[in-house]
């Protein structure tokens, strides 16, 4: 590896730390979403950000060190927004994610520390010509997907989807199921899927491998990729896949157009909540019925009686043990598997 360069977690999908490039410096006019760019960190930020490794480890970083991210947007509710497309002449970028997301920083939360400042040195390179991930993007041939489908949709980001993932992952496995988790839209973060591969799922695909740094894009391609991540999922000849719709299906994540895509193989769906008038939203919204309710707002009684109460669904708090009966009836009669 070049030791020079902290590679963060968007360049997993790279030989980046096996090959070498150059840095090509290039004017605005040529930049585009998805270019690997290397930046020098000009303002830490705060002393709690770290940067998530192409592991999934999270390192420590200091004033001066250089990174390799990628230009991509985001667009959270909760957190932060910003694009590669407002930076200024002076170069002076941010890091929007830790898993190397760069652009300029157009709002943030008063409740998240300062972001990672970083000033554009240039584009990855070789042989003259700039580095982009979907030069890395592994070809994936077409197959129809017959794959039943648990898909878990937020009211917003931090609002339990991934944690219910995990906690379903694991009862697929503990019955002996074949599982391969997936998150079709969101911000670039590998700790996500990571976190479903610990629980057991035997194949892991998110929107990185597809080459994206985030899925705000244009519908026209991000129509190829939900295709291309479909396809991937196929090709894994697993007994069920647990897809995450990162953020909200409302927020410009394509997160529409996902639920669309793999609609007819939905066999289960959880809705993931921060409020029950978020779920009440939601559901009139997409004028849909999940099969459970759980994240945040099902923390207490009240939320739970009060999801009930609003939209005659099923509020569940996952991670209170005492659930999972419930749930395993929920899933056996949703997907037709004993999971005793």
């Amino acid at each position: 590896m070049n030791h020079h360069y902290i590679h963060t977690s968007l360049t997993r999908i790279t030989d980046f730390r096996e090959h070498p490039f150059e840095i090509l410096k290039l004017e605005k006019e040529n930049w585009k979403t998805g270019d690997y760019v290397i930046c020098k960190i000009i303002d830490p930020g705060s002393n709690v950000l770290k940067l998530e490794l192409p592991s999934g480890r999270m390192r420590g970083i200091m004033g001066g060190e250089f990174i390799i991210g990628v230009l991509g947007e985001r667009f959270a509710t909760l957190e932060a927004t910003g694009t590669w497309k407002e930076v200024k002449n002076d170069g002076k970028l941010h890091v929007l994610t830790a898993a190397g997301l760069i652009g300029k920083l157009t709002s943030k939360s008063v409740y998240i520390p300062n972001m990672m400042g970083v000033k554009y040195i240039g584009h990855a390179s070789r042989n003259n010509q700039k580095l982009t991930m979907e030069m890395f993007v592994k070809p994936v041939s077409p197959k129809e997907f017959t794959t039943p489908i648990v898909l878990l949709v937020g009211t917003s980001m931090s609002a339990g989807k991934t944690t219910a993932a995990r906690i379903v992952c694991n009862q697929f496995k503990i019955a002996g199921l074949n599982v391969v988790g997936a998150k079709f839209t969101g911000a670039g973060r590998y700790k996500d899927i990571l976190a479903i591969h610990d629980v057991g799922a035997d194949v892991v695909i998110d929107f990185v491998d597809a080459g994206l740094p985030s899925s705000i894009c244009s519908k026209k391609i991000y129509n190829e990729k939900v295709l291309y991540l479909m396809n991937a999922v196929s090709h894994v000849n697993a007994d069920v896949a647990i897809i995450e719709i990162g953020a909200s299906p409302l927020e410009p994540y394509n997160g529409d157009i996902a639920i669309e895509a793999i609609s007819d193989h939905v066999k289960c769906t959880i809705l993931c909540a921060t409020d029950p008038y978020a779920v009440y939203g939601i559901m009139k919204a997409y004028n849909f019925s999940p099969d459970i309710v759980t994240g945040i707002a099902t923390n207490t009684l009240a939320g739970r009686e009060l999801v009930e109460k609003l939209c005659n669904v099923n509020a569940l708090n996952l991670i209170d043990p005492k659930t999972l009966p419930m749930l395993k009836n929920i899933l056996e009669k949703r997907l037709g598997f004993s999971l005793n």
